[in-house]
Formats: structure tokens, C-alpha cells, sequence
């Protein structure tokens, strides 16, 4: 994708870049002019008062308040202990985006070469989140805060994100000098949105994480609205806040790893005792069934969700058993495939889905421990 740059210069602790990428948004069906400006205005109310409060409560300053002791000291433990850098890029439009970077390149070991760049949730910050984890693996790091979180300015709407996270990966690639093949995103729950637009929009990027993240807002949101705003909560999500995962991720060729919560209370849709109603289920089949079109047929969907419905390594174990899948047997026709035609997705053959996703027995807010993190599998 190209990209158009505007300005750039450095200033203390400051990295100035302007570069904009615009997401496609869906257009209003017109029903006549009163309809259009009276639903207009409202979904619009909607959308810039409580809805982007409950959707991102990091945003909200009595939150950050109550959490500004512990952002202090998360962020002087990065910077004393890891030797952290912190720095703020401003995006194309206008919003200041607080990070931290610990480098890792010159210390021993075989992941300092690889910048992690992770994507925090909606209530997480670099300072106390997800950036401990591939830390513990010994990974150069680069986190960063939402617009409007901590020391980040503006608002966190779909476009200001997608600005947040191109000018965080164009600061690793001019600034701190990784090549986008070095390169792994890693996100946690809503931090998907982010995550799935940068390899995106970024193809060259090595490899993508994503720890209990959803394919698609809105049954989200459905779950936690009155039926009878239904149609409102529709319009609403669609037009300011389509958090469109799972299109996004089926864009991308690279390798992936899905990280399902088995007690996930928070992105599924009943209960987290029903693990078929978690959304990292969807995310799943949406990936598979675009890249392995002929293996997913019904009985392919069919054999997927009997592996998902399974809650622990015995019930996987005999899932698999029963469908008598040999994982190295699928690996070997998968490499055959890929040299004698060295093709783009979709392909004609499959793959098995625990090569996409691994299972972690805990709720949706425990910190991910680096026990449970890996570089996804590829080719």
C-alpha cells in the first residue's frame, strides 16, 4: 500500500511523522432526506458520547486517574530496569501516540532481532500490559498507548487507530531501523483491530499473534445492548466503529497464531462456560475458510467446530483421533504444494487448525505468560 509522506523530523524524545491511510466506511442507505439527517445525527451521539466510552475505557479519564500510580511506575520500571525509550510520534492527524521501546539487539539470544510491536486492549496501556510478555522472551519490544490513553492524545475511533499504528510501524522501520521482515505483531483482545490493519496494510510484516481477540464487533456489542436497540446498535457499530478483525486478517499471507481463552468471559456472546460462542471461534473459521476454500466445505466446518468445541488436550486429542488426522502427513502435502506452485492464498489443500490456534485454560484479563506466547508456524 503506499503511502504519503507529508513531513518528518526529530525533536527531543519527539519522531514526527505525517503519513495517512484511509479505511473504507460503509455508505448510508437513503430513505428519504428527514431519515438520513435525523439517524444520521444520532447514531453519530451515539458513537462520540457513551458508546466510545464503553467500548474503550481506557479512554476515560476517571479510569486513568485511579490508574495513574500504576502507569507511573509500570513506565520507570521499563525505563530503569529494561533500559526502555520513550518517545512520541505524531500521526497524520495530529494525535500524539506515547511509546516505549526496549532493544534487544545487542544482548545474546535469537530473539533480539525481532521488534515485537504489541497492541494493547481497551482498558490496557503499554505501562502495565501486554509488552511484558514477549520481554520475557527475550524480544526487542515496542509498545504503544491507544489516542487519548495516558500519554497519548485524541480519540480512539477506527481511522485515528489505524493513523496510531501506521505511524508506530514507520517509526520502527526509519527510526529504529527493523525491516518490516523482522517485525511480529502481537495484540490482545480489541488490540486485534490494530493489529490485523498493520499486517494488512503491511504484507512484508514476519508474523502476527493475536491473544483473545474477536472477528467482529458487533455481535459484541448486540450482546450487551437491549434487543430493542438492535437496529441503532447496527447503524451505529457499522458506521463509527467496524471493527472489522477478521476481514482485515484474510488480507494478510503471513503466518498467524490464534490464542483462545477457554474461559473467556469477555468475547463470547452467552457465557464463558460456552466456548462455541467465543468470537476467536469466528476469527478462526473466517481465516481457514479463505484460505483453504476446498478443505472447508460442510464437512470441513463440521470437523473444526468438533476441535473447538473441545476445552481441553483430551477432548482435542479425541477429536483428532477420531477424524484420524496426522499433522505431519498435512505439513508435508502443504510444502509440496507451496514449492511446485509458490502461490498466493486462497490454495487448493488444507491445513490442520490447531496450527492456527492454541488453547490457554484461563479468563479473558490474565496477563498471557511467555510460557503460552510463540512465533505462529509457517512454511
Amino acid at each position: 500500500m503506499q503511502h504519503n509522506q507529508i513531513s518528518y523530523n526529530t525533536g527531543p524524545n519527539v519522531t514526527k511523522y505525517c503519513f495517512c491511510q484511509f479505511l473504507s466506511a460503509p455508505h448510508l442507505q437513503q430513505a428519504g432526506l428527514v431519515y438520513l439527517i435525523d439517524f444520521t445525527a444520532c447514531y453519530f451521539l451515539i458513537a462520540h458520547s457513551f458508546g466510545r466510552r464503553i467500548l474503550y475505557p481506557g479512554s476515560v479519564y476517571l479510569l486513568q486517574r485511579a490508574m495513574r500510580p500504576m502507569l507511573q511506575q509500570g513506565q520507570a520500571r521499563l525505563i530503569e530496569e529494561c533500559e526502555g525509550q520513550r518517545n512520541k510520534l505524531v500521526a497524520c492527524d495530529g494525535n500524539e501516540i506515547d511509546t516505549m521501546f526496549v532493544d534487544r539487539r545487542r544482548e545474546e539470544g535469537r530473539h533480539g532481532q525481532t521488534l515485537v510491536i504489541c497492541c494493547e486492549g481497551n482498558a490496557g496501556f503499554y505501562e502495565v500490559g501486554c509488552m511484558n510478555t514477549p520481554l520475557e522472551g527475550g524480544y526487542s519490544v515496542l509498545g504503544w498507548n491507544h489516542p487519548g490513553f495516558a500519554g497519548s492524545t485524541g480519540v480512539p475511533f477506527p481511522q485515528n487507530e489505524a493513523n496510531a499504528m501506521d505511524v508506530v510501524i514507520q517509526f520502527a522501520v526509519h527510526k529504529l531501523g527493523f525491516q518490516l521482515s523482522d517485525i511480529m505483531v502481537y495484540a490482545w483482545s480489541i488490540g486485534g483491530f490494530t493489529a490485523s490493519w498493520a499486517v494488512m496494510s503491511y504484507p512484508e510484516i514476519q508474523a502476527l499473534v493475536l491473544d483473545a481477540s474477536f472477528d467482529d464487533l458487533l455481535p459484541l456489542a448486540l450482546k450487551v445492548m437491549p434487543d430493542s436497540w438492535r437496529p441503532l446498535v447496527t447503524h451505529t457499530v457499522r458506521q463509527y466503529m467496524n471493527l472489522n478483525s477478521a476481514e482485515q486478517l484474510c488480507k494478510y499471507q503471513g503466518p498467524v497464531l490464534l490464542i483462545r481463552r477457554t474461559k473467556d468471559e469477555i468475547i463470547t456472546t452467552t457465557g464463558p462456560e460456552d466456548i462455541m460462542s467465543n468470537r476467536g471461534n469466528n476469527l478462526l473459521l473466517k481465516l481457514l475458510q479463505f484460505r483453504y476454500p476446498k478443505v472447508m466445505t460442510d464437512d470441513g466446518v463440521r470437523a473444526i467446530r468438533a476441535w473447538l468445541a473441545a476445552s481441553n488436550h483430551v477432548e482435542e486429542a479425541a477429536v483428532y483421533s477420531s477424524y484420524e488426522v496426522d499433522d505431519d502427513w498435512c505439513v508435508s502435502v502443504l510444502q509440496s504444494y507451496k514449492t511446485e506452485r509458490d502461490v498466493f492464498f486462497p490454495w487448493s489443500v488444507g491445513k490442520t487448525a490447531r496450527k492456527y490456534m492454541r488453547n490457554f485454560d484461563s479468563t479473558h484479563c490474565t496477563p498471557l505468560p511467555y510460557s503460552e506466547f510463540a512465533a505462529p508456524w509457517g512454511l
